[in-house]
């Protein structure tokens, strides 16, 4: 399946901003949620081909947001990229152990970020 719709979850608005633009100008679909619940409410209503997940958010943290969607059956197919700026290796094996496909950290390299997308899809 190729990769056209994308969610975007960060509470900062610069963040989404920035990570919409690049995804945009590239092909992309983009929707936002600024905080986990509202992901799991959007991904629910109109089931995304992938998601980009910050971590340190309010309410819960990407690493509980990657892990519910995983083990739910509904959308456990949906590729999670863990997109921090907490870039310690135990955040990335933790990251991917919750269920992320890959981990990126911020400030996020564009054309890695693209890469990424594609060898997922």
């Amino acid at each position: 399946m190729s990769i056209k719709k994308i969610l975007i979850v960060d509470d900062s608005p610069t963040e989404r901003y920035f990570l919409t633009d690049i995804l945009v100008k590239n092909g992309f679909s983009v929707s936002t949620a600024e905080n986990g619940e509202e992901a799991i409410v959007k991904i629910k209503a109109d089931k995304p081909h992938l998601i980009l997940m910050d971590v340190v958010m309010p309410g819960q943290n990407g690493f509980q947001v990657t892990r519910a969607i995983a083990r739910d059956p509904e959308t456990q197919d949906v590729p999670i990229i863990i997109c921090t700026s907490k870039n310690q290796e135990t955040d990335r094996i933790w990251g991917l152990r919750q269920g992320a496909r890959d981990y990126v950290v911020k400030p996020v390299d564009p054309q890695e970020l693209l890469s990424k997308i594609a060898a997922l899809g």
